[in-house]
């Protein structure tokens, strides 16, 4: 019948259990070990753990957003601890989208880069 043949036909293409657990196993292992490169610009991390996210969203891993923004916070290097704590303690992670958290993660990444560099063209000059 044309059931069966749909069924045989996506057994082909999905693959039973086991090949679903196979084809998640190295986005898993990705997401497990995502952390944010030396060098690497918010912009692009978020690009990367977007595509991680997105691969296993397809493969049927759900996640919360909760789940997700302390991973990406997680991610992120030390320096970053102070500004991720501020987040976590004033921003309801379980409403937060993940592209608002790092829309605030970029514009942080940026006013940091603006002190830096005002800081390294006028090394006299201390914030109070």
């Amino acid at each position: 019948t044309a059931k069966e043949i749909w069924e045989k036909l996506t057994q082909i293409c999905d693959g039973n259990d086991e090949t679903k657990e196979n084809k998640m196993t190295v986005p898993q292992q990705k997401y497990e070990s995502i952390k944010m490169k030396d060098g690497e610009t918010m912009t692009e991390f978020d690009e990367r753990f977007s595509v991680v996210v997105i691969e296993l969203t397809s493969l049927g891993k759900e996640y919360s957003n909760r789940e997700i923004e302390l991973k990406v916070m997680r991610a992120l290097p030390k320096e970053w601890d102070v500004k991720t704590m501020a987040i976590r303690e004033s921003k309801d992670l379980n409403k937060l989208e993940l592209h608002d958290l790092f829309a605030n993660l970029k514009l942080m990444s940026s006013n940091w880069r603006q002190e830096r560099k005002l800081l390294h063209q006028h090394p006299n000059r201390r914030k109070h």
